[in-house]
């Protein structure tokens, strides 16, 4: 067990805690805690913090029912910082937003890019069509148009791989990846519900999960 009191808390008696989502590893809220609310939250395994404005704790969801259940803790090299990683149950922030964190002050290029936010754009396109767009055609051609596009990218990121051009298999896998998020917003497939397998692969004995599978 982690002993918190090698954590270097302020003069106030507070940490700041960057609270992250599991799924998306989007940062959601920066908080503060004190030694008692760092002591709750790892105790219950759910968000508590100290409010500085209010001089309480206070446990995330108590009043909205957006309770954040942590999955994981992690101090930087000083000691003088957290990050909590959580699966949150509603919006993180008051203002009835995912993450605090919306308004962008600036962005190089390509900065801002996130797999989230292809999904939305992939979804928006689904929902509203856009005349010349290539993944409105993807869409009004169906699911065998989209499965034949990610069959073929594949086949390009193995060509790409097996010459070991690096820029080339980098190239393709791109290809490959939008055409998969494609495919899973036809689909209906979150990329949260993607990651929660991948996670919950970690519990289950790699022979039992391939004897399942092929009954």
């Amino acid at each position: 067990m982690f002993d918190i009191s090698t954590l270097k808390f302020d003069e106030n008696g507070l940490i700041p805690a960057v609270v992250v989502d599991f799924y998306t590893r989007e940062v959601l809220t920066l908080a503060y805690m004190n030694k008692e609310s760092l002591e709750i939250t790892m105790a219950e395994g759910r968000t508590c913090f100290w409010s500085r404005s209010r001089k309480k704790l206070w446990r995330k969801g108590e009043e909205s029912g957006n309770v954040q259940h942590v999955c994981a803790i992690k101090a930087d090299c000083d000691g003088d910082a957290l990050t909590v990683v959580v699966k949150k149950d509603g919006p993180a922030c008051h203002l009835g937003t995912e993450s605090c964190f919306n308004d962008v002050i600036y962005t190089a290029d390509g900065g801002d890019f996130t797999v989230e936010g292809l999904a939305e754009l992939l979804q928006g396109r689904k929902d509203n069509p856009k005349e010349g767009s290539y993944t409105t055609y993807l869409f009004e051609k169906g699911i065998d148009k989209i499965l034949k596009k990610v069959g073929e990218e594949s086949t390009e990121v193995i060509i790409a791989g097996k010459a070991n051009d690096k820029a080339e298999t980098i190239y393709e896998i791109a290809d490959l990846m939008y055409h998969v998020m494609v495919l899973m917003t036809e689909m209906g497939i979150s990329t949260k519900e993607v990651i929660a397998e991948q996670s919950s692969r970690h519990i289950i004995d790699h022979k039992v999960k391939q004897e399942k599978m092929t009954k």
